[in-house]
């Protein structure tokens, strides 16, 4: 299993090189390279003027280095997120949407149903909470390391709690 690229906020724009001050607000990013998808953070007038192709992004602000840890993404990004990811098929991102529907049962967004077989996946049907409608999830069969190891990845990659 490949290791995700996680960098933590620098305080500096990945466009412009601009240095993004403490209490600053700046849009963070997942970004496709030929490693796989990476964190990049801009500052909010690149990010206005210039509008970089992303994966997927969330308007955020540079904590202090002394301030509280707080959530800055919600329950609704963790389910846009994994959405977006549906029609993925490299391995990696199977792995990683597997992990955010985990999480999401865990915070009772998402709700298993059942599951099937088609060739050598087994695939879970799982119902989003107060809705009829049902999304799909291939279990990767991760071990239970595998598991923790990235939901503290995903965590870190998303500045939060999970």
């Amino acid at each position: 299993m490949s290791e995700w690229e996680i960098d933590k906020p620098l305080g500096q724009c990945c466009g412009s090189g601009k240095k993004i001050g403490y209490g600053e607000e700046y849009f963070a990013a997942l970004m496709e390279t030929g490693e796989g998808l990476v964190r990049r953070d801009f500052c909010a007038d690149y990010w206005l003027a210039e509008k970089p192709n992303v994966f997927c992004y969330w308007k955020t602000r540079l904590p202090r280095p002394d301030e509280k840890k707080h959530k800055f993404v919600d329950d609704e990004m963790l389910m846009a997120f994994f959405e977006r990811l549906e029609k993925e098929t490299e391995q990696e991102r199977i792995n990683f949407r597997f992990v955010l529907a985990l999480i999401l049962m865990r915070k009772r967004r998402l709700k298993y149903d059942s599951s099937k077989t088609e060739g050598d996946k087994e695939i879970w049907r799982l119902r989003i909470t107060g809705e009829k409608e049902f999304v799909e999830v291939t279990n990767p069969k991760l071990d239970d390391e595998q598991i923790k190891q990235l939901t503290s990845q995903v965590g870190e990659i998303l500045q939060t709690d999970l």
